[in-house]
């Protein structure tokens, strides 16, 4: 059921700001931003300029907090000053037609006051950048013209289908982004990996590191990284593959992938960390995708405390493969 938001007046976040004679900016964190993270309060500010120039400002030390280095996970806290260096800003993007993307509405499968859930589909990038001029955050925007506060609360890679949450406004933005640090919210996936798993849940523990390579992630077990753990539950033997339920107890960047691959049973399709061998095979029987989809994500209400299920259905093509993986031999 889809509870529409109504018309009352919404509190309006005010920023203030300074700029020095060298176009430096400094902007003092009020209530309403305390929270979030530095990347993503800098990729607000700074709208029209790559993610990967944002991410290279902050790794030279050119954005400042309290006159401090910080890094883009830094959580902002009311009362900080954070300097904005000048940055030459691109062209502006495309403007957003509504009725190219009316098709999403059919796609809503969760909407109220605080929140917005959809199924996303696979090849659609969750915002614009890196080559992608208009991301389902954009258009999601425009055809919510009445809720300017939009913004994602989790993100899911472009060729990963599936549950996708995002806030309509900040309070529940940030209880939202709470409630998944502290494990609160729970997130199942269902993927297809190579061979035949032995045995049944198993969980991995292995601490991943991420960086940034020709403007793209690429993630790697890692004993300097930070703690990842995922669980992974055989749900049925497919040929030469298995239906596997993933559960993420943390929320690290192509974590499904890199920990299947590490337990040495890559997700098919997968073309960063995944088998060439395998992924050729399956494309021979027509998966034109990543095979990792977003089942069920549940939470509790930010602002009634009520306990929230969504569901998505595995997509079609995704079920088509598994009935032509039926007909093929064992492992």
């Amino acid at each position: 059921m889809k509870a529409r938001s109504g018309n009352e007046q919404r509190p309006v976040t005010t920023v203030s700001t300074d700029r020095d004679e060298q176009g430096v900016r400094y902007v003092d964190i009020d209530d309403a931003r305390a929270g979030q993270r530095l990347d993503n309060f800098l990729l607000g500010q700074l709208k029209g300029v790559p993610r990967s120039h944002v991410y290279r400002v902050l790794r030279r030390g050119e954005v400042r907090v309290n006159r401090r280095r910080a890094g883009p996970d830094y959580r902002l806290q009311a009362g900080d000053r954070v300097r904005i260096p000048p940055v030459r800003m691109r062209a502006a993007p495309p403007a957003v037609r509504p009725d190219a993307f009316e098709w999403l509405r059919d796609r809503i499968i969760y909407e109220d006051d605080d929140l917005l859930a959809l199924d996303k589909p696979a090849g659609l990038a969750v915002h614009g950048g890196s080559g992608v001029a208009v991301g389902l955050i954009e258009a999601l925007r425009s055809l919510r013209p009445d809720a300017p506060g939009l913004e994602l609360v989790h993100r899911l890679d472009r060729d990963t289908s599936g549950c996708l949450l995002l806030a309509k406004r900040r309070p529940a933005l940030r209880a939202l982004h709470a409630a998944l640090r502290e494990g609160r919210v729970e997130k199942r996936y269902l993927a297809l990996v190579q061979g035949r798993w032995r045995g049944g849940t198993r969980r991995i523990s292995a601490l991943l590191g991420a960086e940034r390579r020709g403007g793209e992630w690429r993630v790697e077990v890692d004993e300097a990284g930070r703690a990842a753990e995922t669980a992974f539950t055989p749900r049925g033997h497919y040929g030469p593959a298995t239906l596997m339920e993933i559960l993420l107890y943390t929320g690290r960047t192509h974590q499904a992938r890199v920990h299947a691959a590490h337990a040495g049973h890559p997700i098919a399709g997968d073309d960063k960390y995944g088998s060439r061998d395998f992924n050729r095979e399956l494309r021979r029987l027509g998966l034109r995708r990543l095979f990792l989809h977003a089942a069920r994500v549940q939470f509790a209400h930010p602002t009634s405390g009520a306990r929230i299920r969504l569901e998505a259905p595995l997509p079609r093509e995704l079920n088509a493969i598994l009935e032509r993986l039926r007909e093929q031999p064992a492992v």
